[in-house]
C-alpha cells in the first residue's frame, strides 16, 4: 500500500471515509506541489550560476549571497509588470495557455515513485499515463499561438506541434524497450525489476530516451521554438507579467518530470546503496539535470531542417532497431546474462551512434542514407 492510502486509512479513524479521501488526495496534491516549486527553483539557480561558470562569467550575483534572490526579485517583477491581451486576440484561449502547459508538469507526479510506496497513485500502466498527460501542454502551446493573434506566435506554436509529434515516437519506442525488460508498465514495478540499472542493460534507448525528451520540452540545442535568433520570441511573445512566468515555470517543470522518469526508467530510481533512498532520488534527478545543462551550454542550436532530419532520419531508425534488439533478447534469449546483454548491446548502440553522427555530419543535418 503506498504512504497516502496509509495515511487515508488513518484518517478514517477520526472523519467519515469519503471527507478521508478527500484530505489525503488534497495533502498529496499540496506535497508534490511543493516538491515541484522547491525543485524549479532550485534548478533555474543552478543553471543560472553553472551557465555562468561554462560561458566563464558571473552569473546571478547582486541579489543576496551568491544570487540566491535572483529569483524571487524576478518573480515580484512579472507579478507587478501589466497584464495585456492582445486587442483581436482570443482573450479565453489567450488566458488558458498558460495554465494548459503547465498543469501537465504537475499532473505527472501523481505517478511518480519518490520511494518504496511514497508515490501518489500507483497506476499499473503508469507509462501510458505519463505518455498521455505530458503531450497535452503541446496544445496550451498550440493555444498561446492561436490566442495572441500574432503570426510568428502562430509560427512557432505550429512548430512546436511538428516538433512533439517527432520526437514523441521514438521516445515512446525507448520506452517500450524498458518495458519489454520490466515486464510491467507500473513505474513503482520497472524501478523494483532494476537489479542493474537499465541504461547499463540499454545504452541505446537511454541515449535515444535522454535526446528525445530533450526536444520534447524544448532544451537547447532544440529550443527553436522560442529562440530569439529564429522567430523573435517564439509563441509566448504576446505573454507579460505572471501569464509569461508561467510558461517560463513550465518549462522548468517538464524538464523537472523528464528528470524524474528518466530517473525511473533507467537510472533504478531510488535504490542506492547507504545513503537514503529520497536521497538517491534526488541525486540522480540532479545528474540527469546537469546534463541537460552541459548540453545546453555547449552544443549550439540546430537550424529547423537539422531538427526534423534528426528525429526522423536518426532517432526513429534508432529506435526501430532498439526495439527489435530487446524484444529479440527478450524472446530468444529470456535467461540470457546480463553483462551479455550489455555487451551486445553497447556494441550496437556505439556502432549506430557513430554511423549515424558521421552520416548527419557528411550531410551537412540532411542525414544521406
Amino acid at each position: 500500500m503506498t504512504l497516502i492510502g496509509q495515511f487515508r486509512d488513518w484518517l478514517i479513524n477520526f472523519m467519515p471515509e469519503w471527507a478521508a479521501y478527500i484530505v489525503a488526495f488534497l495533502v498529496g496534491v499540496v506535497a508534490i506541489i511543493a516538491f515541484v516549486l522547491v525543485m524549479i527553483i532550485v534548478f533555474i539557480y543552478l543553471e543560472r550560476r553553472l551557465i555562468g561558470r561554462f560561458q566563464v562569467r558571473l552569473g546571478p550575483n547582486r541579489c543576496g549571497p551568491e544570487g540566491i534572490f535572483q529569483l524571487i526579485a524576478d518573480s515580484i517583477k512579472l507579478l507587478t509588470k501589466e497584464d495585456i491581451v492582445p486587442a483581436k486576440g482570443d482573450f479565453w484561449v489567450h488566458f488558458l495557455a498558460p495554465i494548459v502547459t503547465f498543469a501537465p508538469a504537475l499532473m505527472v507526479f501523481a505517478v511518480v515513485p519518490f520511494h518504496k510506496g511514497v508515490v501518489l497513485t500507483d497506476l499499473d500502466v503508469g507509462i501510458l499515463y505519463v505518455v498521455a498527460i505530458s503531450s497535452i501542454s503541446v496544445v496550451g502551446i498550440y493555444m498561446a499561438g492561436w490566442g495572441s493573434n500574432n503570426k510568428y506566435s502562430l509560427i512557432a506554436a505550429l512548430r512546436a506541434v511538428a516538433q512533439a509529434i517527432s520526437y514523441e515516437l521514438p521516445v515512446v519506442m525507448a520506452a517500450v524497450g524498458v518495458i519489454l525488460i520490466a515486464g510491467s508498465l507500473s513505474l513503482s514495478k520497472i524501478v523494483e525489476a532494476q537489479t542493474i540499472p537499465f541504461f547499463l542493460l540499454q545504452p541505446l534507448g537511454f541515449f535515444i530516451f535522454l535526446l528525445g525528451s530533450m526536444a520534447e520540452i524544448n532544451r537547447s540545442p532544440f529550443d527553436l521554438l522560442e529562440a530569439e535568433s529564429e522567430i523573435v520570441t517564439g509563441y509566448n511573445m504576446e505573454y507579460s507579467g505572471m501569464k509569461f512566468g508561467l510558461l517560463y515555470l513550465s518549462e522548468y517543470g517538464h524538464t523537472l518530470a523528464a528528470s524524474c522518469i528518466i530517473t525511473t526508467l533507467f537510472l533504478g530510481g531510488w535504490q542506492g546503496p547507504l545513503l537514503p533512498p529520497f536521497l538517491w532520488f534526488l541525486i540522480k534527478v540532479l545528474l540527469v539535470f546537469f546534463v541537460f545543462l552541459w548540453v545546453r551550454s555547449t552544443v549550439p542550436r540546430l537550424r529547423v531542417d537539422q531538427l526534423m532530419a534528426f528525429a526522423w532520419k536518426c532517432l526513429l531508425p534508432m529506435a526501430l532497431i532498439n526495439l527489435l534488439l530487446i524484444g529479440a533478447q527478450v524472446l530468444w534469449f529470456p535467461k540470457a546474462l546480463p553483462w551479455g546483454m550489455m555487451v551486445v548491446n553497447f556494441a550496437v548502440a556505439g556502432i549506430l551512434i557513430l554511423l549515424w553522427s558521421r552520416l548527419f555530419a557528411l550531410g551537412g543535418g540532411r542525414v544521406e542514407v
